[in-house]
């Protein structure tokens, strides 16, 4: 399945390619517009992945979820503490989690909030 997406994703960047030259200056303009708002949620070292930690946002590499760094944060724990908590972490994680939970305020609210209630 994984290989299918990589081979369909691979297929369609080569028609851009292909595609690129025909366009005008105006085209490739909205076209980069596209690309950037698509990016503008992409948050690098931070993965949803279905069936993991129940789809949660988590620090890729690991299981550890934004919405527990950001709780452990609100509780006063520090970042050096974190890392110590939790060895696969680096702190370019923990600058993009920050990120990510300033982003999504309202995803990381509830999920503290339905993760204190369970």
């Amino acid at each position: 399945m994984k290989s299918s997406k990589l081979s369909l994703a691979m297929s369609a960047l080569r028609q851009v390619e292909e595609l690129l030259p025909a366009l005008s200056r105006a085209e490739k303009a909205q076209l980069l517009r596209l690309v950037a708002q698509d990016l503008d949620d992409a948050f690098p070292g931070i993965d949803s992945t279905p069936g993991v930690c129940g789809g949660e946002p988590c620090i890729v590499r690991t299981r550890v979820p934004i919405w527990a760094l950001e709780q452990s944060r609100r509780l006063g724990i520090s970042e050096d503490e974190l890392l110590r908590s939790y060895p696969t972490l680096r702190a370019e994680d923990l600058v993009n989690a920050w990120a990510y939970a300033r982003s999504h305020r309202a995803e990381i609210e509830d999920s503290i909030r339905e993760n204190e209630n369970a």
